[in-house]
């Protein structure tokens, strides 16, 4: 077949984005599942520009095996729109054969065919990919009415993309930190263009999924009765190799699989023995999902493979009815949760206990007080969403299956707000948590700990009645910055109430602590021989338990060569830019600085070996002051230390500046 020539860099995009699908293959035509034939990839170029770019008719198997891939579809509401979202896995020598087929697409084009990958192919991969999707076949059809097969002689309803609503990324396409990389040598490369052999056989993968701001990236003919009665899902999988499908519809009461079948160019498969049946899940919102895996053996080309998939609404002929387990909440029991927003109350885990039913089931509460009202999400998670200003409100609660068969049994529940909650930080140490009871119930006990990311600080736990109390929450482990609080509640006859609360808390960096080590002699300093040198030695540490860096001046010279393990540090300092200003007094400058940026300053004075020695009056200052004079615990002062800090950073900037 002849191929079809455009724009260059065009058609390397095109080819790329058809790697992130499935559905690049022949579509679902009126008559018949169609089967393109494998085309060549060489020559897919020309000049007539991004605007006529024409993908459709090719397949994903031209350019591109991936070990694994994913799709992902969610069926619309509207039961006319979809979205997609599709992720393929590329591994070892299949990776180096995607590069190289890539890059012999860009024929003619500088940098292209010259074996090496480059971030410009990429790019111009990203910047045509959702037009050229937009022409693409999805593979996809949906028939109203009886079950439909290959040869039924009706039009299939097929999927089609939306190129607004198409989005695209890769990963490591262009591998990175790999030992060939190289900047990009051909005419015409951007400056920060870089290149790798395509005999690279780095892991890649490719995406496709719906552009942000947008809710699709498919659309079909509505189907006249929604899902009601009977329809027909077709799939073309010639040449899907090991590939899964992941397929939501939209709530639809009593929706399921009726019957399925795979044919070979027509001729019925043996399920079990050729391909796998797909499997239905009833999800707790009263969605259905279907999972499928197809597996085509490339040897089979080109006989043409189609999945097909019935459904129905129809009652089934036999269905269990729900029923509560010894697990659930005694009748009256009260739940808690925070009132005046849609709350998670009760997690799956939790829920997934509480009824049983061979075909899946949710729970429904009825409520007594007006606004509130309640739903299980995708998950399984029990939300019960509630007025502002609310308290606490009745329910009747039952269970159902995605029949509509409902347990004999219903339950009542108090849900409501045990208590509110305020927090404040008053001494830098401890947060100060009061608990409001509300009277949901009579007594209980409260236990919470500051919370930070995965650090906790120490639990405290106080009994609450009917009057406000408070609890001192250490934050000893904590690093500067946000603070959450997180505990749980217990009372009677009501469920375990775990929260997490945010007042916006932000625990402030302490400065680091720097002291000095004085000799056993009572020096500041211990000097070297030649009297040109001389040591400090100290500890530092951080009450925050961040990382401490470390600063020396003298005489307008900086140095950072400390030598640091634990807590204590070393450093040898030279005088030698003090003699040759004809310094003589040696005040040494150290400042220690947090990962928050706070500084603390330690003052050392040294005096001269030489001027010590041919001095006799006992009453001048030396060495000898144990350091009482000459040095400084860091300041706990806010105020001083950015003093502090602002004069460190001019003095650094004018020692770059000489």
């Amino acid at each position: 077949m002849a191929a079809r020539r455009y724009y260059v860099p065009a058609t390397a995009i095109t080819m790329l984005i058809m790697m992130i699908m499935m559905s690049v293959g022949s579509g679902i035509t009126s008559q018949e599942l169609a089967v393109n034939e494998t085309m060549d990839a060489e020559g897919r170029q020309g000049n007539s520009g991004l605007s006529d770019v024409d993908c459709s008719g090719y397949t994903f198997e031209d350019l591109f095996d991936y070990n694994f891939a994913l799709f992902n579809i969610d069926i619309g509401g509207d039961w006319a729109t979809a979205s997609m979202g599709a992720t393929a896995y590329v591994n070892g020598s299949n990776s180096a054969t995607v590069r190289e087929n890539l890059d012999g697409l860009f024929e003619g084009a500088p940098g292209g065919d010259n074996d090496w990958i480059s971030t410009d192919e990429r790019e111009a991969v990203r910047e045509i990919g959702p037009m050229c999707i937009e022409d693409m076949d999805t593979r996809l059809g949906i028939r109203e009415g009886v079950p439909h097969r290959t040869n039924s002689g009706v039009a299939w309803n097929d999927l089609e993309f939306v190129e607004e609503g198409i989005a695209l990324d890769e990963v490591d396409l262009v591998a990175p930190n790999h030992p060939e990389e190289r900047s990009c040598t051909n005419f015409g490369a951007s400056n920060d263009c870089k290149e790798i052999p395509v005999s690279a056989t780095d892991d890649l993968q490719i995406s496709l999924f719906v552009k942000a701001g947008e809710n699709n990236n498919m659309r079909f003919d509505q189907l006249p009765n929604q899902g009601v009665s009977n329809f027909t899902l077709a799939l073309n999988v010639t040449n899907m190799t090991n590939a899964d499908l992941v397929m939501t519809f939209p709530v639809m009461q009593g929706l399921r699989i009726s019957n399925y079948a795979m044919e070979d160019d027509g001729v019925e498969l043996v399920e079990g023995q050729d391909y796998t049946a797909p499997e239905e899940e009833f999800l707790p919102d009263g969605k259905l999902r279907i999972y499928q895996h197809v597996d085509y053996d490339k040897s089979n080309w080109p006989v043409g493979r189609n999945l097909f998939i019935d459904f129905t609404t129809a009652e089934p002929e036999s269905n269990d009815i729900p029923v509560w387990t010894n697990m659930k909440p005694n009748n009256n029991s009260i739940i808690p949760l925070m009132t005046g927003t849609e709350y998670l109350t009760v997690t799956n885990e939790e829920l997934s206990d509480w009824a049983s039913d061979s075909n899946g089931w949710n729970i429904d509460c009825a409520f007594t007080e007006a606004g509130w009202s309640s739903r299980q999400d995708e998950s399984g998670n029990f939300l019960v969403n509630s007025p502002s200003g609310a308290s606490s409100s009745m329910a009747t609660c039952s269970v159902s299956d995605p029949f509509g068969a409902t347990a004999d049994e219903t339950l009542d529940f108090t849900f409501g707000q045990p208590f509110t909650a305020t927090a404040a930080i008053n001494d830098g140490e401890n947060i100060d948590l009061t608990i409001t009871p509300t009277g949901l119930v009579a007594e209980m006990t409260v236990s919470a700990h500051a919370h930070q990311d995965s650090t906790m600080g120490a639990m405290r736990s106080s009994m609450a009645s009917n009057q406000p109390i408070t609890i001192a929450l250490p934050m000893d482990g904590l690093k500067p910055g946000s603070v959450m609080i997180m505990g749980s509640a217990s009372a009677n006859n009501m469920m375990s109430f775990d929260y997490m609360l945010d007042f916006g808390l932000e625990k402030q960096s302490l400065p680091p602590a720097v002291a000095l080590k004085v000799s056993f002699d009572g020096k500041n300093a211990t000097w070297d021989a030649t009297g040109l040198q001389f040591t400090l030695k100290g500890t530092v540490s951080d009450p925050d338990g961040e990382s401490v860096s470390m600063t020396l001046q003298l005489c307008g010279s900086t140095a950072t060569d400390f030598t640091i393990v634990g807590i204590n540090w070393e450093i040898d300092v030279s005088i030698a830019t003090c003699v040759l200003q004809e310094i003589s007094t040696y005040d040494v400058v150290i400042t220690a600085t947090d990962e928050s940026g706070i500084e603390s300053l330690l003052e050392v004075n040294v005096e001269d070996p030489d001027a010590q020695d041919s001095s006799n009056d006992d009453s001048s200052s030396n060495d000898g002051d144990s350091g009482e004079k000459g040095s400084a615990l860091p300041s706990v002062s806010l105020l001083a230390t950015l003093s502090v800090a602002l004069l460190g950073a001019a003095l650094m900037r004018k020692e770059e500046d000489e």
